[in-house]
């Protein structure tokens, strides 16, 4: 029976293997949120290997009665990448690998291309979003966070959070029915419902 994350977060404080555990336990999902917003391969790993280091130093300070252990280390993690945008500059990266899923067959060419097109208006559609809801979409969909944890990490509302949720991607439906984005919101939506 595996704990908790807030036990395993309380026992890290001097006990490596508590600490490992909740490194494999948070180490995709940290290495997709910044993956969904970086330009190269290098960054995220670089940037993972911060959040777990940092965590590492601050693990003492978590406190569970405060925050549950997932919105503090993801208060972490957005800490981290708001540092290196502005350090870097670099551009915003799109979360092709939670939107976009792969079936476990190779693809036709045909579906290959058809995939590559989505991918590259979805990507413009996406840059045309507000930052904030760039953000949230990739708090829900590369995380995994509910809303409710999104409301914690961000201290908007649930109620906002979903809304600028709904939003966004009735904005992406929008933005991909635009005859200059050649694609319909068909798509978007069935992408977005795989997740």
């Amino acid at each position: 029976m595996s704990q908790d994350s807030e036990t395993l977060a309380i026992q890290a404080r001097g006990d490596p293997e508590a600490f490992s555990a909740l490194y494999d336990r948070y180490y995709a999902r940290v290495y997709s949120y910044i993956h969904y917003h970086c330009d190269d391969e290098d960054t995220p790993e670089d940037l993972t290997a911060q959040v777990f280091e940092r965590l590492l130093n601050v693990i003492d300070r978590y406190d569970p009665k405060r925050a549950p252990f997932e919105v503090w280390l993801f208060a972490i993690v957005r800490n981290i990448v708001v540092d290196a945008l502005r350090k870097q500059r670099f551009r915003l990266r799109l979360p092709w690998d939670s939107l976009l899923r792969h079936s476990t067959n190779d693809p036709y060419p045909e579906e290959t291309v058809i995939q590559n097109d989505l991918r590259i208006q979805l990507s413009k559609a996406l840059k045309m979003l507000k930052d904030n809801e760039r953000d949230l979409l990739g708090l829900k969909y590369n995380t995994g966070l509910t809303n409710r944890e999104i409301t914690e990490l961000t201290g908007l509302s649930e109620q906002n959070v979903g809304v600028i949720l709904f939003r966004a991607i009735k904005e992406l439906r929008k933005l991909m029915n635009d005859p200059f984005m050649k694609i319909s919101s068909h798509c978007i939506e069935k992408e977005v419902e795989r997740d």
